[in-house]
């Protein structure tokens, strides 16, 4: 059984509605997936699971929130060479700038991505919510 690590951090509950879009995806398709907020994560976890969902929404001029999620993120990318993950995250202006750049980091770190990143404007509506589980679905 696939064991997925589904981590995020969410201002609005946005991005939490979309964590748990993605373990359903993932259960769905008989993994263990287990959600954590960036705050719970540790980068030695990394290892423990056969793959990661990482969540986090667009903040100030189109970045990944700066005290919790940024920090850890940072200590998780020695950790991405070879593993199979995925982005998602809502936004509420911009154009998704800061999930292309998110994605181009993961890549550059050799990470295995396990299908396109998911965002949505605002609260995702069921398009989104589809698109988020077929998202953990991806990550079995």
């Amino acid at each position: 059984m696939s064991k997925i690590a589904v981590v995020f951090w969410s201002g609005t509950g946005n991005t939490e509605s979309m964590a748990s879009a993605v373990a359903e995806g993932a259960k769905a398709k008989g993994a263990e997936a287990v959600i954590f907020t960036a705050s719970e994560f540790k980068a030695s976890q990394m290892d423990e699971y056969d793959a990661v969902a990482f969540g986090c929404p667009s903040m100030g001029a189109e970045e990944l929130e700066e005290c919790e999620f940024a920090p850890m993120f940072e200590g998780c990318k020695a950790k991405l060479s070879g593993k199979k993950i995925a982005l998602f995250g809502s936004y509420g202006w911009g154009d998704g700038e800061w999930m292309r750049n998110w994605d181009e980091i993961c890549r550059n770190s050799g990470a295995n991505m396990a299908c396109d990143f998911v965002i949505c404007n605002e609260a995702p509506d069921d398009e989104a919510v589809a698109a988020c589980q077929s998202l953990g679905s991806a990550l079995v």
